[in-house]
């Protein structure tokens, strides 16, 4: 069986960006590395959440960055999920003004994800966090998922 991954908003974004900064094109060119070449190794995941993340704001690749994601299965945000993230921002995990971030973990955390793939490597694919999110969430009674970027499966893919 493949393993599952849940896609967070930032992945989409980075696959279209647009800045040329050394690092957003580096991020740009694992992103789409990991996209055209490595995907079809994994179940992809995502929510209604990110799709609404990808809707805000006007920019240009709002529409290509939203299509990325059709067909993609959207997993369910079932009432508990308000009380894991209260969880979270109970015990510092993830920041009050970041409210998708703490959902996107408690979705991945509560779907059993194998991965959260995201570029978000502040509150999120940070391995300094990582262990406080393994107590809480092994607390909860949840799956801990693994916090990667597209580079770190790339990798991975190619050591294999």
């Amino acid at each position: 069986m493949k393993p599952t991954i849940y896609v967070e908003t930032s992945i989409s974004s980075f696959y279209f960006e647009v800045r040329t900064e050394p690092e957003m094109v580096a991020r740009r060119n694992w992103t789409r590395e990991w996209w055209n070449d490595c995907r079809h190794l994994y179940i992809l995941k995502t929510s209604e959440a990110v799709v609404a993340e990808l809707e805000e704001g006007d920019y240009d690749s709002k529409e290509p960055a939203v299509a990325l994601l059709q067909g993609i299965e959207r997993v369910e945000v079932p009432d508990e999920i308000a009380d894991i993230i209260d969880v979270y921002l109970a015990n510092h995990l993830m920041p009050r003004e970041r409210l998708g971030d703490a959902l996107h973990l408690a979705l991945a955390s509560y779907h059993k994800c194998d991965f959260l793939l995201t570029w978000n490597c502040r509150h999120i694919a940070n391995a300094n966090k990582y262990e406080h999110i393994r107590i809480i969430n092994t607390r909860l009674g949840l799956f801990v998922p693994l916090l990667v970027t597209p580079m770190t499966l790339c990798e991975a893919e190619e050591e294999t």
